[in-house]
């Protein structure tokens, strides 16, 4: 009845908070909020601090900026930062308004303003996700907040009880462009009905042209075999055609295919099924099949990570596409995980992960039982289930995470990190206001208001300024979050947020701030980055004229490949070794991330052997809550996004290089994708 009554309440206060989000007390302090247009002015005409030579601008250009409302162009760089700060402090407005409590944008313009500043100069960002749509009609007229977070999770602990909501769950939030985790705890639960009991009727579904169209079709199938419910034929005559664009969400329409086939191959999973029970296979399979269908459609990246006992050769086996022929086609859209016991012997696991890499593995009970693995056991997520596809931040079922990201070697002083901190955990724990459309996201995240205030660049500041000056960092940082919490958190009217740190494994958006993604080292000191680009593409001619090596793609001669030559700052590099690796992760977990730090250590299969590994979990597994590995065999072919070089050829192929001419009328880039879960392990995409 409690978690009933919290539904309730979400619900309730969901609907509040959107019908009042337009309304002022008639005071002239209550109008919407907006920087002033001559402070942002100030920032029209100064340099944007875009990181490693020209890629970061690139990046931002091709990802995040937006098309202008007004239709004069794409976004710059000051123009971004202003939505996202005004649909912030507009967020908070919202949300302070409905609750009743007072507002008045004078007294938070200067913090607003500071803000704005911290982000021109890349001190911090939202993710990808919020320099997305922040600020933007997603948010500021649709009111679609999930589209702020990051990652989600759900658990088929009860799928005996509500068989569809795990599956329709994942299928909307992955078209709001969320990752999505889950397990497989509810295999073997579900009795799904013989042919000979089945329903024969059937009804005609004409699939509306919306997300929730797409959602409801599956659901409707499910209804059919979980509830014997009236078999639907699906009309998909309303479906935009392929190559369409997606207003709003950015994309090209895939056209119904895509649909057409994961209803078509979720049937077949479930009609061999009949008189039966609902397996691990047939759980990660139609979880996967819905990824594909993401991914296929055109519609948005995705990201699923999959949890499942070491005990189970059936889980284990899923990536075996030896085995398992049939799944090759989909079974590449989860990352697969194993919930490891504290004490287990890790061996089995190791020799799987030399095969394929795959599985990572996760302790529940560390993620249960701690916040900072340093502190005292405080059991405040007793009740997670598991993680977001690239395991940084603990979640429980149906509950969504809010990142920021922050670059400590960016500052000049522990002062300087420290207020910036306040103005990255302001960002996030406003997105922690908006409410979600599913009302069991909404009873769970108003309980925990969960943050994941994450660092990048951690390789760079180590080499500046050394590991005992990044526990002072970490350690003063955190302690001064947990103060900034309990004022956020009076003046919201909310509750502290369980959770407030994690070290994420970043992605473009460190990218921008030409910081080395999360903890993570870069492959050399020197290298080459190359990107690929549509070979119509506005943005090459800028690159051609600055004098950017660009040539076809081996692959497609409708694609472009542009060559960027890149001065990492880290003078370590891949040559870390898997000790050195798990204690920095260990060592963040203890001084820095109360949720979890996302890693993939990299190993020589060479040199670092099954036995190496497996003493090195035995050791590392009482000071981390999950960890990956990948092998790091040398790969050789064209066109590498990564390439080594060294200093001489670094400086050669730099001087030939001009500023970059950017024109704000080249581009149409509304059409895109963006990315919510950052990291190379955790991408996916068509």
């Amino acid at each position: 009845m409690a978690l009933l009554g919290q539904l309730k309440k979400g619900g309730a206060q969901t609907l509040r908070f959107l019908s009042r989000s337009s309304t002022t007390n008639g005071d002239s302090s209550a109008k919407v909020f907006a920087l002033p247009k001559d402070f942002v002015a100030r920032y029209q005409h100064r340099e944007s601090p875009f990181g490693f030579q020209g890629l970061g601008e690139l990046v931002y250009r091709r990802t995040y900026s937006r098309q202008k409302e007004d239709g004069s162009g794409d976004e710059q760089w000051h123009e971004t930062v202003e939505r996202v700060v005004n649909g912030t402090f507009r967020l908070q407005q919202r949300w302070l308004q409905s609750q009743a409590l007072p507002w008045h944008n004078a007294n938070v313009m200067d913090t607003a303003q500071e803000m704005y500043d911290r982000i021109f100069e890349l001190k911090f960002v939202p993710p990808g996700r919020g320099l997305w749509a922040m600020g933007s009609p997603l948010t500021e007229e649709r009111h679609l907040y999930a589209a702020l977070n990051n990652c989600a999770f759900t658990s088929t602990r009860d799928l005996a009880e509500d068989p569809i909501k795990p599956f329709t769950f994942l299928m909307d939030a992955s078209m709001l462009g969320v990752g999505v985790g889950f397990d497989t705890l509810g295999a073997n639960a579900l009795h799904i009905p013989s042919k000979s009991e089945a329903n024969i009727a059937t009804i005609e579904y004409v699939v509306p042209d919306s997300r929730e169209g797409w959602v409801h079709s599956l659901e409707l199938l499910l209804k059919h075999y979980f509830y014997n419910a009236a078999r639907p034929i699906f009309n998909f005559e309303l479906v935009r055609p392929a190559g369409q664009i997606i207003r709003g969400f950015g994309g090209l329409s895939g056209g119904p295919e895509p649909l057409h086939e994961l209803l078509t191959t979720v049937e077949q999973v479930l009609e061999a099924r009949r008189g039966g029970t609902m397996g691990v296979t047939a759980i990660v399979d139609i979880m996967n099949m819905i990824g594909r269908c993401i991914v296929s459609g055109n519609v948005r990246r995705t990201a699923e990570i999959a949890f499942g006992p070491p005990s189970s050769e059936e889980f284990l086996n899923l990536k075996n596409y030896e085995l398992n022929p049939q799944r090759a086609s989909y079974g590449w859209t989860s990352n697969n995980s194993v919930t490891a016991s504290l004490g287990m012997n890790y061996r089995p696991i190791v020799d799987r992960i030399f095969n394929n890499g795959e599985p990572g593995l996760v302790w529940l009970d560390n993620m249960r039982d701690y916040s900072r693995m340093i502190d005292a056991a405080d059991g405040k997520d007793h009740r997670a289930l598991g993680s977001n596809p690239c395991v940084e931040q603990t979640l429980e079922s149906f509950e969504l995470c809010c990142l920021v990201e922050t670059f400590p070697a960016r500052h000049s002083s522990q002062q300087d990190f420290m207020r910036t901190l306040e103005l990255a955990f302001l960002y996030a724990k406003t997105v922690t206001l908006g409410p979600t459309r599913w009302p069991e996201s909404n009873a769970v995240m108003m309980r925990n208001r969960r943050v994941g205030t994450s660092m990048s660049g951690i390789a760079q500041f180590i080499e500046k300024h050394g590991i005992e000056e990044l526990r002072r960092w970490c350690t003063n940082g955190y302690a001064h979050l947990r103060r900034e919490d309990q004022r956020l958190s009076e003046n919201f009217g909310v509750p502290e947020s369980i959770k407030i740190t994690s070290v994420k494994p970043s992605g473009t958006v460190s990218l921008l701030a030409g910081a080395t993604p999360g903890m993570h080292y870069p492959i050399s000191t020197h290298y080459i980055r190359r990107v690929r680009l549509p070979a119509n593409s506005p943005l090459v001619t800028p690159l051609r004229l600055a004098g950017y090596h660009i040539e076809p793609a081996v692959e497609s001669e409708k694609t472009l490949v542009v060559e960027f030559p890149i001065d990492s700052g880290a003078k370590r590099s891949s040559d870390l070794s898997v000790w050195e690796q798990l204690s920095l992760a260990s060592f963040l977990q203890r001084n820095w991330a109360d949720n979890s730090v996302s890693c993939t250590v990299t190993f020589n299969p060479e040199t670092e052997g099954p036995e190496l590994l497996t003493k090195a979990l035995d050791y590392h597994q009482y000071q981390l809550k999950g960890i990956s590995f990948l092998p790091n065999l040398p790969k050789v072919y064209p066109q590498m996004p990564y390439e080594e070089i060294d200093e001489n050829v670094y400086r050669q192929r730099s001087s030939t290089l001009r500023p970059i001419q950017w024109n704000s009328s080249l581009s149409n880039t509304e059409p895109k994708h963006y990315e919510f879960c950052e990291g190379d392990r955790c991408q996916l995409s068509n």
